[in-house]
């Protein structure tokens, strides 16, 4: 963690030169265009003084000749340059920027300032230092990494004994033993060091994401994000776990995965106790303590603690479902959902009770067999004496006590405990038969009967007789086989 904190500082310190060296070039160059404007209006001045002298005297002074010819050499000189000089001294007072980065879309006032910003973008580094080889994209960060060859460190931190080439860094350096953070969001109050980083926290506030991708055209609150995002399509994971050797395209994706095979849990909610691998999660979990839910369905106005949970649930009114089934051709809004049901066909059960042993392919239904260990079932029938974990199981299995089938048949009349069973004998009336065989093309009403037939492809033949070791496909086809034992007896 202390690494990734290292190194994102580095990353904001090299962003905050980056825009200051930007500043202090249109800077130089309003201060030069300034002096050059001055030293005209001075001459104007003298001459305009001289002219009056002449008049008064009736004599023509040296000065002013000299006075006139400077001005007209100056003239001479600034031209042609000196008509855009001043233009680029206008655009300083009006804030005009003309020149525009067609890349992320920041203006500047020059062409000399584009292009050096371009740099960025193309990964130019055309200055070079002459010691150690290692290049920058302006001359102003050469000049100043050339200090740590000449060992120009003057500005020495007290507390710590750090050195540094110029007062400034020193000063953003002690911020770091004081916890100043002078830098505050007006909307939010978050606190920043560096106005840099509050300026790339407004962002949030303000939905600007400069930086884009030019594959996908996703677009970024940070260069950084951008450059680990560009990993997804060049398809490098330069981030290796030294445990098991699994790659990722982020740093932050491997710290996290490396606490899992240290079991560590080290950002954890102090109003509950439970512990976390990523700061974000916690982040997200404190929203069920404090009720908040910041996205927002703009259809139809309901609230959600998570984007993704948002994105979800626009797929109901946007009618999508991305994820179907190959198996079965049955479609989901939801990714996880899919993966849920790809166990109904493979028969994988990951969720396993420690108390008992038995399996479950959805963790929600493990939760609720846990609750029969704990004995929490408040759920009483009155009738029978036996006890569920909730209201709606308990009034499912009252039904069976009083026979009330309150479902039925619009086609037959036919009558049903539950909807299920109405819905699974509705395909008799209509026909449909939903589980498809993706072998033979093969289709069944029930999805039990799938699951049968698979075994007619796959040679499986799960049923085995105790006696003499025989297996069979199917239930039925063990019993007529168990009779035969039996009659021989």
């Amino acid at each position: 963690m202390s690494f990734i904190k290292e190194e994102s500082e580095e990353i904001k310190i090299e962003e905050t030169f980056r825009v200051k060296q930007e500043e202090t070039e249109e800077q130089k160059d309003f201060m030069q265009l300034k002096e050059e404007g001055q030293e005209l209006n001075e001459v104007e001045e003298k001459n305009q003084y001289e002219k009056h002298h002449d008049f008064m005297t009736g004599e023509k002074s040296t000065l002013t000749e000299k006075m006139t010819s400077r001005k007209r050499a100056l003239k001479i000189k600034s031209n042609p340059s000196q008509k855009q000089n001043l233009e680029v001294l206008k655009r300083v007072h009006t804030e005009e920027k003309p020149f525009t980065c067609k890349m992320c879309g920041k203006s500047f006032t020059r062409k000399e300032s584009l292009k050096n910003h371009m740099r960025i973008h193309t990964g130019e580094k055309p200055f070079v230092c002459d010691q150690c080889g290692k290049s920058f994209r302006c001359k102003e960060k050469l000049n100043y990494h050339m200090r740590i060859h000449s060992k120009e460190n003057c500005c020495i931190c007290h507390q710590c004994g750090k050195s540094f080439t110029d007062r400034k860094h020193l000063k953003n350096h002690v911020k770091t033993h004081t916890g100043e953070k002078p830098f505050m969001c007006h909307q939010c109050g978050n606190s920043f060091r560096f106005s840099k980083n509050l300026k790339t926290h407004m962002r949030i506030h303000t939905g600007e994401r400069p930086f884009t991708c030019h594959h996908c055209r996703k677009s970024f609150c940070h260069k950084v994000s951008l450059k680990n995002h560009m990993n997804i399509h060049t398809g490098e994971k330069p981030f290796t776990c030294d445990q098991c050797g699994k790659c990722f395209a982020y740093r932050a994706t491997l710290n996290a995965h490396l606490r899992g095979h240290s079991g560590e849990n080290p950002f954890t909610c102090k109003l509950c106790g439970k512990s976390f691998s990523l700061n974000g999660n916690l982040k997200t979990h404190m929203r069920i303590h404090t009720g908040e839910k910041p996205f927002i369905c703009v259809q139809c106005g309901i609230s959600f603690r998570r984007k993704e949970t948002l994105y979800t649930h626009m797929r109901i009114h946007t009618g999508e479902s991305s994820y179907i089934c190959k198996l079965c051709g049955k479609s989901f809004s939801r990714k996880g959902n899919l993966k849920t049901h790809m166990r109904s066909h493979s028969g994988e059960k990951p969720f396993k009770c420690d108390q008992c042993g038995k399996s479950f392919g959805r963790k929600e239904t493990l939760i609720y067999h846990m609750k029969i260990h704990s004995k929490e079932n408040s759920f009483t029938c009155h009738q029978c004496g036996r006890s569920f974990t909730d209201s709606s199981h308990l009034k499912r299995h009252v039904i069976t006590h009083t026979g009330e089938k309150p479902f039925m048949c619009q086609h037959c009349g036919k009558t049903c405990i539950n909807k299920s069973n109405l819905d699974v004998h509705i395909r008799i009336h209509s026909g449909e038969k939903p589980f498809t065989c993706p072998q033979c093309g093969k289709s069944f009403t029930l999805k039990g009967n799938l699951q049968t037939h698979l075994r007619v492809h796959s040679g499986e033949r799960p049923y085995k007789c105790l006696q003499c070791e025989k297996s069979f496909r199917f239930k039925g086809n063990l019993n007529n086989h168990m009779r035969l034992h039996m009659s021989s007896v």
